[in-house]
């Protein structure tokens, strides 16, 4: 296993881990009254299990932003009996902040409160948790489980006045949090030795009245739950693009509101991160982003200038919202024009141009074995004796492993290609729209298509729409599958 990887820690998927724990946590302009920010909490809920029955929350399916009183996750290990693993389960315990106003009798509760150049606001705060649970693979053949109780606690903070006077003060409150995690292996029937680990969380809360409304369910809720998981003597299998022999054995694991992939470097398997939004195998946080601005899907460099153009009220307003809402303003306000140039745009990998005339050498494009080079009709693609050109018709086959995980809803449908794009190592995309697409004419006037590989389409017969386009160039800044980028 990469030491990297060991039971000291868990490498580069830590970082990963922690933008998980705080994704949609709060979103840009980071202020209280955005409407974006006035409900919160949307992945990984684990709820009060008499609570998820009253609403009626369903207790399956794959990672999202349901709510549900546990989630599972099902992966494949190689390792002997001895090997030692070691889950951190990592959630988020919600923290009441209320403004109290002081009066003759003591203090009431309001909305803010203003002093001198500070502002207070109520709003809802998060405190992290982890927990540890280390056990060999012998031992977890006869399961495991552990239950945690978390306390609750107050912190008080006093408002002071310009003469030194106490004028108000803010309270922080948790409230108790009950959960347990169970840990089992199995053997798989596999031609090679394998185990199948299940990791189950579950919100054991029954304090928790059945009629509450979602605000004062939250106060007993595991927030943004999600596990890393890590083995010293072995290596985790990818359910995205497992070997052949294992394939069978990955389509039986069950993960419920989770989706695990391989963690840490490209190479390494010693790590496993199961999180509740979809992720490709080793996801990383781009070398260039500065910090967390709450929103990983987004791009950097807009978020960071659009939040430099808020207006002194709205920046106050900010501050006075969340300490890491602050902490994200702080940031970009003093950030160097050197960092903010570098969140631009990023070149991963640069190969040489071959010159025509060795292009023209090479073994024909289409043919098998032969290197992708520049192909001799730069404007088409030819898919199953079919040759695809700007306004052929094709039914899309997304590919079960290794692709997009929203490909998978269009299954089936039928779309018109806009163009046949060819990036730098040359490989041909086709760039689509899907028929029946209510929002097809503004995708099509921002260039926002949906890109699919020849192998991923099927013909159709008819004529084309549209005499052909030229070819695209998918620029290399792109990010890499699995990367979060700042772009």
């Amino acid at each position: 296993m990469d030491p990297r990887c060991s039971s000291a820690g868990f490498g580069s998927a830590e970082a990963v881990a922690e933008a998980i724990l705080y994704e949609g946590y709060l979103l840009y302009p980071y202020r209280r009254s955005s409407g974006k920010n006035r409900v919160r909490w949307q992945f990984g809920v684990l709820v009060p299990s008499a609570w998820a029955a009253a609403q009626g929350l369903v207790d399956s399916g794959v990672a999202g932003s349901a709510e549900s009183p546990w989630q599972q996750t099902e992966c494949l290990v190689e390792a002997p009996d001895s090997a030692v693993v070691r889950i951190r389960l990592r959630f988020l315990q919600l923290q009441r902040k209320t403004v109290e106003e002081r009066t003759a009798g003591g203090y009431r509760p309001v909305d803010r409160i203003d002093v001198g150049d500070r502002t207070e606001l109520s709003f809802d705060e998060a405190v992290p948790r982890e927990f540890d649970v280390e056990a060999r693979v012998s031992d977890l053949l006869r399961g495991r489980r552990l239950d945690l109780q978390i306390p609750g606690g107050e912190d008080v903070e006093p408002v002071v006045g310009a003469r030194g006077e106490r004028v108000g003060r803010v309270v922080r409150r948790r409230w108790p949090l009950s959960a347990s995690v169970s840990v089992s292996a199995e053997e798989c029937r596999t031609p090679f030795r394998l185990r199948r680990l299940t990791v189950r969380v579950e919100n054991t809360d029954r304090t928790t009245p059945a009629d509450s409304r979602r605000a004062e369910a939250l106060r007993c809720c595991l927030l943004a739950t999600h596990t890393l998981i890590g083995v010293d003597q072995g290596r985790f299998l990818s359910l995205l693009e497992p070997p052949e022999w294992a394939a069978d054995a990955a389509r039986e694991c069950r993960n419920v509101h989770t989706f695990p992939v391989l963690g840490g470097e490209p190479g390494t398997s010693g790590v496993l991160l199961s999180s509740p939004v979809i992720l490709y195998d080793h996801p990383q946080i781009a070398p260039e982003s500065p910090g967390d601005l709450h929103d990983a899907a987004e791009i950097d460099e807009i978020l960071s200038l659009r939040t430099l153009t808020l207006s002194d009220a709205e920046k106050r307003e900010v501050r006075a919202t969340d300490p890491r809402a602050a902490a994200i303003l702080d940031r970009v306000e003093a950030m160097p024009p050197e960092v903010l140039e570098r969140l631009h745009g990023a070149i991963r990998s640069l190969e040489p141009v071959r010159p025509p005339a060795e292009a023209a050498e090479q073994t024909p494009w289409w043919e098998p074995g032969a290197e992708p080079a520049v192909a001799p009709e730069a404007e088409t693609v030819l898919v199953a004796g079919t040759l695809l050109s700007r306004g052929s018709r094709v039914r899309l086959r997304p590919r079960r492993r290794g692709t997009d995980a929203h490909d998978m809803f269009l299954a089936g449908r039928t779309a018109r290609v806009e163009q046949v794009l060819l990036d730098v190592d040359g490989t041909r995309f086709l760039a689509v729209t899907v028929d029946d697409d209510p929002g097809a004419d503004l995708h099509q006037w921002y260039g926002r298509l949906r890109h699919f590989r020849p192998e991923e389409v099927e013909p159709l017969p008819g004529p084309v729409d549209a005499p052909p386009g030229a070819v695209g160039v998918l620029s290399s800044v792109e990010a890499q599958p699995g990367e979060v980028e700042a772009r």
